[in-house]
């Protein structure tokens, strides 16, 4: 099913990479006032970068317990991962499952081919077929949007400015000279602190984006928003019910996971990986629109 390109979204999103890549020059040209080679910071930033994307990936499935299944442990996970993905294009991702009640899934990996869709045991007894399929058919859009190394290579910045904050005065090159080392590093290490916060905001601002992105995705593979929606409502209304320590365990997932669980009034929207479960129903509603249009 093709839908007509979100515009808006689009150069929204557009106008987010530009920021980013701007950022990164700026904050390799404020660099190089602290280090002697400017080839040696892009050479840090590419290393954090590729680290994250070939073993970032495991993490994930290590925090929370997920472990690959096959299919004859899971035959009916594994048949609607696989028409789903037949039906999007794509290469069938691994499957894992991870014990615990709370109703979420992520996926994870650094490429089509090596990606894996993870869901917990809470989604599996909370969603009925077409929700199931809606949430797993997401998960197939942030793989086909090729979103785990977008948002890696965003979160290398973030990184990279954390590592010099904390610890760019150990490796001091003395760049500054003529006695202006000290001076030096303190700027470079401003700059990071700067580019740190900045990164910050726009990594989430990007991570909300992506989301509308991959639940538009997803009704393209299903055809059927209002089963995305109502999956949101089960997942959102699960979770408002369970434990705060349950919640606190697996908020570190926030980032990865199809529905942001941190439900406290704590951070503002703008800290959010997510949007806000209201607003994605109403654009899910403005696609039921434009499909009954059709």
């Amino acid at each position: 099913m093709d839908w007509h390109t979100q515009w808006g979204l689009r150069l929204r999103m557009g106008g987010v990479m530009i920021l980013f890549i701007a950022l990164y020059i700026g904050f390799i040209g404020v660099l190089s006032l602290y280090f002697s080679s400017i080839s040696a910071i892009a050479l840090g930033i590419l290393i954090v970068s590729t680290a994250q994307l070939l073993y970032g990936y495991k993490v994930p499935l290590k925090a929370m317990g997920g472990t690959v299944v096959t299919a004859t442990e899971y035959p009916e996970l594994h048949q609607r991962i696989t028409r789903l993905s037949q039906q999007a294009g794509l290469p069938q991702p691994a499957v894992a499952v991870a014990p615990t009640d709370l109703p979420n899934a992520f996926a994870a990996g650094r490429s089509r081919n090596t990606a894996v869709v993870c869901v917990t045991t809470g989604l599996l007894e909370n969603l009925d077929g077409d929700e199931l399929d809606a949430v797993l058919a997401h998960e197939l859009a942030h793989i086909q949007n090729r979103d785990m190394v977008i948002m890696t290579a965003a979160s290398a910045l973030s990184a990279t400015a954390f590592y010099i904050v904390r610890w760019g005065w150990v490796f001091d090159d003395g760049g500054g000279g003529d006695g202006g080392e000290g001076m030096t590093m303190m700027v470079a290490v401003i700059a990071s602190f700067v580019v740190w916060i900045l990164s910050f905001f726009i990594t989430r601002l990007l991570s909300r984006y992506r989301e509308y992105t991959a639940d538009q995705g997803a009704v393209s593979i299903t055809g059927k928003p209002t089963a995305l929606a109502t999956a949101l409502r089960t997942i959102s209304a699960t979770t408002q019910d369970m434990p705060n320590e349950d919640l606190r365990e697996h908020a570190g997932m926030n980032a990865m996971f199809f529905d942001d669980i941190d439900t406290t009034d704590r951070f503002t929207r703008w800290c959010k990986t997510h949007p806000a479960v209201d607003d994605r129903i109403e654009r899910l509603r403005d696609l039921e629109r434009e499909l009954a249009i059709e």
